[in-house]
């Protein structure tokens, strides 16, 4: 089985936003979203994804990936 990886760290880079920045403008404690930033997370909920891709411009996708194990059983 793979996993969700989180991008948000590069996104943000991407259009050198501040977390701080972000945090104002999503309405997302810092603490929250640096816990996402970090993949320290398990869950997001739509509306904080959306509000996430609206500020940042970006599609779901830009900010999600999935790897896939290469373990063999």
């Amino acid at each position: 089985m793979g996993k969700i990886i989180l991008r948000l760290d590069r996104v943000m880079a991407d259009r050198k936003m501040s977390l701080k920045e972000l945090s104002e403008k999503v309405g997302v404690s810092n603490v929250n979203l640096s816990k996402m930033k970090t993949g320290k997370i398990s869950a997001i909920r739509f509306s904080t994804l959306e509000a996430i891709c609206e500020v940042l411009n970006c599609q779901p996708g830009d900010i999600l990936e999935y790897v896939k194990d290469d373990k063999k059983s």
